[in-house]
């Protein structure tokens, strides 16, 4: 007989526990409880103006916060039909690489690669491997200088509004940034003798992948729902998608589609749009031997570096796109008008989807926020459940690790994820 009981998963973010039990090879238990407390995001949106959302929705999460805004103003500005303009569409690429560096860089070097080397953080590596520990700082570093040019700061953008950003960068700044994404690479490329040194579990489990998809383009910020079973999905008809419901023994809400469960997240993206990647990301997922479609789950964290070259080269077009515009602050003033919105982009840990209803004065008459961690959970269940046949040989210890690892690979954002109960103020 085989117990696991982890309480709670580490390096990850929110509260998390494992519990397994096996019985002559038999699975009794296979769990992923999420105990984090329920927070409400979705009252705490009802009753705002429009504008307010933008700020509001930010504080949902720390890691996710221009994701969360980039949602709330696609969801606003899809409910008033507002068409934003290419200098903004650049804009918000940039903002949006500011967080995807500062969240995947996170991930891979201190949650996921201390996995790898047999430590249990990353302070041993501090002192046994320097300079890793300072390449990834640096690329972090960068994250967030990047969030703070263009979003007045990385966490909760201060810039951000509904149809145009309140204030631009100057033309000095986006030099600096433009040479500082060249910099970026150049460490990205040293980091690909990192990744290569670290072995990862063999495994394979297919299943559904989900992202947003835009021919001809490796999106983030637009574009339809698709998945790898059936195809393309309105972004509108996101709830007949994610088809959400409870488990008696977590606060987050699951997802599941065409199957049991389905997978959001970089190797989502990478197994549905890698054709689109920019060739240097491609060149960088063939020397790390990463191919579509890959089926191994622990390989996620490879995903989120290929993807890293893919959003500076394209952060790199777009910062030159805007040195050769005449930019200039643009008119934000929007005609409201009764109805809903739903925005839906490409955050670091998977697609998230805002919907907003407002009334004639824009205001917020219910909110709906699915949340990527929420959507994943269930799809790590179900690995679990393919893995532990394949381990159950193995140590406790050994297995417990092994079930950790998976976890982290997926870089859940568990208090994002826990959203459950239905509020009534009377």
């Amino acid at each position: 007989m085989t117990k696991i009981d982890v309480h709670h998963i580490t390096r990850v973010e929110g509260h998390g526990n494992i519990k397994v039990d096996i019985n002559k090879g038999k699975i009794l238990m296979c769990r992923l409880e999420i105990v984090e407390a329920p927070r409400f995001f979705e009252a705490m949106l009802r009753g705002r103006h429009y504008d307010e959302t933008i700020i509001v929705s930010s504080r949902i999460c720390g890691i996710c916060s221009v994701g969360h805004q980039l949602a709330a103003l696609r969801a606003i500005e899809d409910a008033f039909n507002v068409k934003i303009s290419e200098q903004e569409k650049c804009l918000r690429r940039l903002l949006n690489c500011g967080e995807f560096f500062e969240s995947h860089v996170l991930h891979i070097y201190f949650l996921a690669v201390p996995d790898f080397k047999g430590i249990k953080s990353v302070f041993p590596l501090a002192k046994t491997n320097k300079d890793v520990v300072v390449h990834a700082l640096n690329l972090k570093r960068f994250g967030h200088y990047i969030g703070g040019v263009i979003g007045g700061r990385l966490i909760h953008s201060t810039t951000t509004d509904v149809k145009a950003m309140s204030k631009l960068p100057t033309k000095k700044e986006l030099e600096e940034v433009l040479k500082r994404l060249h910099e970026a690479k150049e460490e990205l490329k040293q980091g690909v003798s990192i990744l290569k040194g670290l072995k990862f579990p063999a495994f394979e489990r297919e299943t559904e992948y989900i992202s947003l998809q835009k021919k001809g383009f490796y999106t983030l910020l637009e574009g339809n729902i698709y998945s790898s079973d059936v195809g393309e999905i309105s972004y509108k008809n996101y709830r007949n998608v994610v088809n959400e419901y409870i488990v008696d023994y977590a606060t987050a809400k699951r997802a599941k589609h065409n199957r049991v469960s389905y997978m959001v997240g970089a190797l989502a993206r990478f197994n549905n749009n890698g054709q689109w990647l920019s060739d240097d990301a491609k060149q960088i997922a063939r020397d790390l031997g990463l191919k579509s479609p890959c089926y191994n789950s622990y390989l996620n964290t490879v995903a989120q570096f290929v993807e890293l070259v893919h959003v500076a080269d394209d952060s790199i077009a777009a910062a030159e796109s805007l040195l050769n515009m005449n930019l200039k602050l643009e008119e934000r003033s929007v005609v409201v008008t009764p109805g809903s919105g739903v925005g839906a982009v490409e955050v670091p840990r998977g697609t998230l989807y805002h919907e907003y209803i407002f009334n004639d004065k824009g205001i917020v008459q219910d909110a709906n926020c699915v949340i990527p961690t929420g959507q994943n959970v269930n799809n790590i269940e179900e690995d679990f459940k393919a893995l532990l046949p394949g381990i159950s040989k193995k140590s406790q210890k050994e297995i417990t690790l092994l079930l950790e690892m998976l976890v982290r690979a997926y870089d859940p954002c568990i208090s994002c994820s826990a959203h459950m109960l239905d509020v009534e103020f009377v």
